[in-house]
């Protein structure tokens, strides 16, 4: 390991109380596309509005198209290798939580319990309605969209169904974001991973960690407004750089 790997290693086995904090980098590697790389397919399918969503129908059949062909763009994703490693952090009691902007499913996938997962921005493999919170399976609304064009209605209240992520405009979810900030009391090691860190308000969670005393620890592959506030600055590859970090405190 060169010296930089060494540090974040030694600060692993020195933390306590350790939270990641990981965006849309740590999935790559998985072949889910990210936001901001040249050609990524989400220019061309760009979530819609909520506002939008909630006022036009055609704009919810439209929301629903871009998704499923997202969906099928990454269907066959496997948790890569910083999925794993944080999985075998947190078994090793070490990780306390991961807080996630990633709407991917696979922390879930990678073996982490459901009570270490904090998705800020919700989950894209299942639905919900917005009236009465019913859960609504991907596949039970691809089916009946498909067939007749028209996204369907909740099956129990008749309310407007809609992915069970965070759509630009809409609120962030309340409990998650509580659940975020509980987990940062008594954190004394902040793991800022494969994220530009400007989506805000999950991008204020690394500064205040910081602001409390907290050690900063970024690894992206680009720079982040935040470089300048972290203890540490690793560039590399998420996957290889977590798991040779992870094996050496094992």
């Amino acid at each position: 390991m060169d010296d930089t790997l060494e540090t974040l290693a030694g600060l692993l086995r020195a933390a306590r109380s350790i939270v990641a904090f990981t965006g849309a980098g740590i999935s790559t590697e998985s072949g889910v596309p990210d936001f901001r790389s040249p050609g990524s397919p989400w220019t061309a399918n760009r979530p819609i509005p909520f506002d939008l969503y909630m006022a036009s129908a055609e704009a919810r059949a439209e929301a629903w198209r871009r998704k499923f062909v997202m969906d099928d763009l990454y269907r066959d994703a496997r948790p890569g290798r910083g999925h794993d490693a944080l999985a075998r952090l947190h078994a090793r009691g070490r990780l306390r939580a991961v807080i996630t902007q990633n709407i991917d499913d696979l922390h879930h996938r990678s073996g982490l319990p459901p009570e270490a997962i904090i998705e800020l921005h919700g989950n894209g493999t299942y639905a919900r309605c917005l009236s009465c919170d019913l859960r609504h399976e991907i596949d039970w609304v691809r089916r009946r969209f498909e067939v007749s064009g028209v996204p369907p209605a909740c099956r129990d209240c008749g309310g407007i169904v809609k992915s069970a992520t965070i759509s630009f405009g809409q609120p962030m979810p309340e409990d998650a974001m509580q659940r975020a900030f509980g987990a940062l009391v008594d954190c004394d090691l902040f793991l800022a991973i494969g994220s530009s860190l400007v989506v805000q308000p999950a991008a204020r969670l690394p500064l205040i960690a910081q602001r409390q005393g907290t050690k900063l620890v970024i690894l992206n592959r680009e720079a982040t407004p935040l470089d300048d506030a972290a203890h540490l600055v690793v560039r590399g590859e998420i996957g290889p750089v977590l798991d040779a970090v992870v094996k050496a405190v094992d």
